[in-house]
């Protein structure tokens, strides 16, 4: 994780409560070469009042007459059985098994799990009680930030770091929770702020439509990125409109492995690649016209040609006004 962005597709409930598309889901994500494939453990009657409305995009993009309640426990799986199955299948594909919590008892139910990374959902991140018990986990912790103010940010980072997490661990995700967020709202450089303000290691959670803000939030200096995908948009589902098809994770996790291999080491070299075209583009000082032994050098009988491989250009105003010392042709290299 610390020489390479840190790719979390996240799945979340795009499993439509089947745990044949979660499997297919894991497949997928690892063969787009994503680090990780992240669920979420969701209890709809601990999450959700029975009458709580759904929000507009999940209006949007399920149109079903129902509550949120009742859209959520669709979308439910019997975690004894998928998650056994779903972490057998990580391990066969060289994966790793992320999921999210949104209570205690979920919480406690991924630490039984012995996992190593946990993700609090942006909804999650003025939950005093849910930061303060995981905090006390210090376990490796990505928040995320979205619908928050740098205030409670602050809280948020703080309840973790006073509950026992090591900073070390903390991972700070911008993020919009917009379901598709607009590109006007995505607000990237809040990740140099982030970076800033809170000297920890920080990432992007995305949900722009497309994948161009997640390759820019690598140029700006994200560490991680995390990413809805789906099996496919036409699915019935809150989040599979807002979500990346196979072809374009995997898209997005070549254009970030480009960006990241691109932003190289901060130090201005001439590289291997360009340096076998210097000579060849690069110019030489060369006899304008032919010039006599003992002729003075001026701007009349010298010029700059390539190749680069006689005397640079820099030593012009040393050349100028000597006496040559042999005889030149049209376009020898003057070597005095």
């Amino acid at each position: 994780m610390k020489n390479k962005v840190f790719i979390i597709a996240e799945a979340g409930v795009n499993h439509n409560g089947s745990i044949k598309k979660a499997i297919r889901l894991v497949d997928i994500a690892a063969n787009a070469g994503a680090d990780a494939v992240k669920f979420q453990i969701i209890n709809a009657a601990e999450l959700i009042t029975k009458r709580a409305k759904k929000a507009d995009y999940q209006k949007i993009n399920n149109k079903r007459n129902e509550t949120q309640y009742e859209m959520i426990k669709k979308l439910e799986l019997n975690w004894k059985i998928a998650h056994p199955i779903l972490i057998s299948r990580c391990h066969k594909k060289k994966i790793i098994f992320m999921t999210s919590a949104f209570d205690i008892r979920g919480l406690n139910e991924i630490r039984k799990l012995r996992v190593n990374f946990y993700k609090v959902p942006s909804g999650e991140i003025n939950n005093i009680p849910y930061l303060k018990h995981l905090g006390s986990f210090n376990k490796k912790t990505f928040l995320s930030t979205g619908m928050s103010t740098i205030f409670e940010i602050d809280l948020a980072v703080k309840t973790l770091l006073n509950s026992g997490l090591s900073k070390k661990k903390l991972v700070i995700l911008h993020c919009n929770s917009a379901y598709p967020t607009p590109y006007g709202d995505a607000n990237l450089n809040v990740i140099k702020i982030l970076a800033s303000r809170y000297k920890t290691s920080i990432g992007f959670s995305d949900h722009t439509l497309g994948i161009e803000a997640p390759i820019a939030a690598v140029a700006l200096g994200a560490k991680v990125i995390e990413k809805h995908f789906t099996i496919s948009k036409k699915l019935k589902g809150p989040d599979h409109t807002s979500s990346l098809e196979p072809q374009e994770l995997n898209t997005m996790v070549k254009s970030i492995r480009n960006i990241e291999n691109a932003l190289g080491r901060g130090k201005k070299i001439v590289t291997h690649s360009e340096g076998i075209n210097k000579r060849h583009v690069r110019k030489s000082i060369v006899a304008l016209n032919e010039i006599d032994k003992g002729e003075i050098f001026s701007e009349k009988n010298i010029t700059l040609k390539r190749p680069g491989t006689g005397l640079q250009p820099i030593h012009w105003y040393k050349i100028i006004g000597k006496k040559s010392k042999r005889n030149y042709k049209i376009d020898d290299f003057i070597n005095d």
